[in-house]
């Protein structure tokens, strides 16, 4: 319990941060905005650049990976129906709900919890190269063509705002194509990922430049989940709609928590326990990875993109509650036999 805790605390003391300089008004009124530019368009891609050239990329070939990844695709499923079907969502909104409900804190939380309980951190960096490499160009794909301009503005039919004219097939064919050039994020990932396959050492000032941007990261987003946590869903400068900003939330968030901190671990244990016969301790660094809470990349995407964050931003502080308690009965479970 004291590790969880030790892991947790940062995540919590930085987000209170964050809302209580918005609540000061100490960083003016377009903080949050800026910062969540910050963290999307600069620092969260240097990261990914560091992490993925500095990385071995067979690492996905193994049975761990692939009952994480089961757990893993089967509730991005469910979450993308769920917003869908249930709450009438469209595809933008819908790839935040799927990313709610399946893309794990794996860095800033994987990492402590994995050191803590399992002695060993080796897991986690698979589980981020997969998100990075293979959920995240999913997710982005789904965004870029739901909205009418990339990081902008919605501009499916059926969100409210109408759709763009001229905004055809070919034109969301084209966007496609060309959205790993557009993107940063995808494009520092294949950045990375050219870097690692050719073998490439790259100068020490530039990769510790990219360390040293890459660091900013986390702490910005967490402070700019802080920040949100004051916004008013009604106020005249929102960019939502009214039919969006009144449509209620809290169904949306306790479906997303659920299918993050229950079910995908319980798929997540069923594939890699009775039907990969996974060993023991493998079978827990399995489930306490699924176990782990909604990233906060899902609230910086949904800002980016122009969404309504409220989903994605409570599914954050709400499965980064619940999932301490689902990690701590992980742990008693299967950490006895597992150690």
């Amino acid at each position: 319990m004291h590790a969880l805790l030790s892991a947790f605390a940062p995540i919590w003391l930085l987000t209170a941060i964050g809302y209580a300089v918005g609540r000061s008004g100490l960083l003016g009124a377009q903080a949050e905005a800026v910062l969540g530019r910050f963290v999307f368009h600069v620092a969260m891609p240097a990261a990914l650049f560091t992490m993925v050239s500095g990385a071995r990329l067979n690492t996905f070939a193994n049975s761990s990976m692939v009952a994480f990844a089961t757990g893993t695709a089967l509730v991005c499923g469910l979450g993308f129906l769920a917003s869908g079907r249930l709450f009438g969502r469209g595809t933008a909104d819908r790839a935040i709900g799927s990313m709610a409900s399946g893309y794990v804190n794996s860095a800033n939380l994987g990492i402590p919890v994995a050191v803590q309980v399992l002695g060993d951190a080796s897991f986690v960096a698979q589980i981020i190269l997969f998100q990075v490499l293979l959920v995240s160009p999913v997710i982005l794909t789904l965004l870029d063509s739901g909205t009418g301009t990339g990081a902008g503005t919605e501009a499916e039919a059926g969100t409210g705002t109408g759709t763009k004219p001229g905004f055809g097939r070919a034109v969301v064919f084209r966007r496609m194509l060309t959205m790993p050039v557009r993107n940063p994020i995808i494009m520092a990932s294949l950045l990375g990922v050219a870097v690692s396959a050719l073998g490439l050492r790259l100068p020490h000032v530039l990769t510790h430049s990219c360390d040293l941007l890459g660091a900013a990261a986390v702490p910005t987003a967490l402070i700019t989940l802080g920040l949100s946590l004051n916004a008013r869903p009604t106020a005249d400068d929102s960019p939502e709609p009214p039919q969006r900003t009144a449509r209620p939330v809290r169904a949306e968030v306790v479906v997303a928590v659920a299918l993050k901190t229950l079910v995908q671990p319980l798929i997540a244990l069923a594939v890699g326990g009775p039907l990969l016969h996974l060993p023991e301790h493998q079978l827990l660094a399995v489930v306490l990875c699924s176990a782990l809470p909604t990233a906060q990349n899902a609230f910086i995407y949904a800002q980016q993109y122009g969404l309504d964050t409220r989903v994605a931003r409570n599914a954050v502080v709400a499965s980064t509650v619940v999932s301490m308690a689902m990690l701590s009965v992980a742990t008693w479970a299967l950490g006895t036999t597992g150690s």
